[in-house]
């Protein structure tokens, strides 16, 4: 069956019955939303902060690494 023989055949539901599909269809998506969802909390605020065993780079390459960032951003 194809997407307009559904939205045919869903027209012709009574009121009651189109708000039940609705309702179902709804549902039935809502799993999908969640789990696009960041996480959230403190865990996740953290993330990137962990100590690392190279050296913290200088001033000179975080504004490369800045500027190669909003180079990538706006072209």
């Amino acid at each position: 069956m194809t997407l307009s023989e559904i939205q045919e055949r869903a027209l012709k539901l009574s009121v009651k019955e189109r708000r039940q599909l609705i309702i179902t269809l709804t549902r039935s998506v809502q799993p999908l939303k969640r789990s696009v969802d960041k996480p959230e909390g403190l865990a996740a605020s953290l993330i990137g902060i962990a100590k690392t065993s190279e050296p913290s780079p200088t001033d000179e390459e975080v504004k490369a690494i800045l500027d190669e960032r909003l180079v990538r951003k706006y072209l």
